[in-house]
């Protein structure tokens, strides 16, 4: 017998975020999903045939669900806001893609929301939820290796030439390498540096005026506790993160470099129309939900006052001058399963959320002022409000 209560799950947005929670909402007993809504009505009859639960074709019907108690949005960021706020006021728990929001006013006005309503928020999924970096965690917080004095973390993808929709290369609308893919970065920089970041100090570069955006970042994180962090982000489909160490793609498969589906350019010329049929139909296999090794979105390194850790195939590599040593880490769960036990056990009262709304925030804060930092050459400070 369950000693936590089952959770009514709504689902928004059936993309590739959407679809990757599916299999973590299924394999937890805590969770139930009761429905989903899907604007496009293509989608939504596809869906008929697949799952058995109620369609809707907007948040607004979803929420009319009877007994619904939670809501996993994965819709376009600048929805987020607004949306978050509306099942906040429904009494409901919301779990919120990444980045949470276009900006640090809306990021505030979900907060809010969601703190007035005593409901749970969370943000996520991020990459600080792999395995890896939390057993990083673990032993940073274990002492073992002393205090955690650097952490450096470099990803090259193809990122800028995977079908896109428009607003995933505008920047004002929460577009971009550094709030789309550097918010994974700063999420495991900040967890594992365990402390608040104080400043930023960044360059944003936008490298191809084809395929305008922020494509490429190099951030300096100084914490309060004087650690400091690198983010290195390439998203133009050169060096590949796995040239740096192992093959091994972001989700944990070993892909050789003939293997990739990578092209400097896409490789037709698509219209908006063409470019997000694609996206579609990348999304169903986009982010599988069980692989042979850990996930791996690019090299981490941790330096510590008595040795390093880095990760390999199946777990870490710890080295201090005494030797080193390989810890094998679990690959059980994946990142969405951890997600959603965070989620569950805020919503049921079991342990606090790490991942909420107010650690979102921080996050996002982070993001802006990397944006702000490369436009003015200067460290930006970062405000008391935007920390946690």
């Amino acid at each position: 017998m369950m000693d936590h209560p089952v959770v009514r799950m709504g689902l928004v947005g059936f993309g590739a975020a959407g679809q990757a929670f599916l299999p973590a909402i299924g394999k937890h007993l805590g969770y139930e999903l009761v429905a989903i809504a899907e604007p496009v009505a293509r989608l939504r009859e596809g869906l008929q045939q697949r799952l058995d639960v109620a369609l809707y074709d907007s948040l607004e019907a979803l929420l009319q669900h009877p007994n619904l108690d939670a809501v996993y949005l994965a819709t376009p960021t600048e929805l987020h806001a607004s949306q978050v706020v509306l099942c906040a006021q429904r009494g409901k728990h919301v779990l919120v893609e990444k980045p949470m929001a276009t900006g640090l006013p809306d990021a505030h006005a979900m907060v809010t929301a969601a703190e007035q309503a005593q409901v749970v928020l969370l943000v996520g999924h991020s990459h600080s939820f792999d395995r890896p970096v939390q057993a990083m965690g673990d032993i940073i917080a274990s002492g073992e290796l002393g205090r955690v004095r650097m952490v450096n973390t470099w990803c090259f993808t193809d990122w800028m030439y995977r079908p896109r929709r428009a607003d995933e290369l505008d920047v004002a609308k929460g577009g971009g390498v550094t709030f789309r893919q550097g918010a994974h970065q700063f999420d495991i920089l900040r967890w594992l540096c365990a402390a608040q970041v104080r400043s930023v100090k960044a360059r944003a570069f936008d490298f191809d005026p084809e395929r305008s955006s922020v494509g490429a970042h190099t951030v300096f994180l100084d914490f309060d506790n004087g650690a400091a962090a690198t983010a290195v982000y390439s998203g133009y489909a050169g060096l590949s993160s796995m040239d740096l160490g192992f093959p091994i793609s972001e989700w944990g498969f070993a892909q050789a470099p003939e293997e990739r589906p990578w092209a400097r350019k896409l490789q037709v010329a698509l219209d908006p129309q063409q470019e997000r049929l694609a996206k579609e139909k990348r999304a169903v296999h986009a982010i599988p939900d069980q692989a042979p090794f850990q996930p791996f979105f690019g090299l981490t390194v941790v330096h510590c006052e008595k040795g390093d850790i880095r990760q390999t195939p199946t777990g870490l590599r710890i080295s201090t001058a005494m030797g080193a040593r390989e810890l094998e880490v679990p690959n059980d769960l994946s990142p969405r399963d951890l997600v959603l036990m965070e989620f569950h056990d805020a919503i049921s009262g079991r342990k606090a959320a790490v991942h909420d709304g107010r650690w979102g925030l921080a996050t996002l804060a982070v993001c802006e002022a990397v944006i702000a930092s490369s436009a003015s050459g200067r460290e930006v400070l970062l405000s008391a409000d935007f920390k946690r």
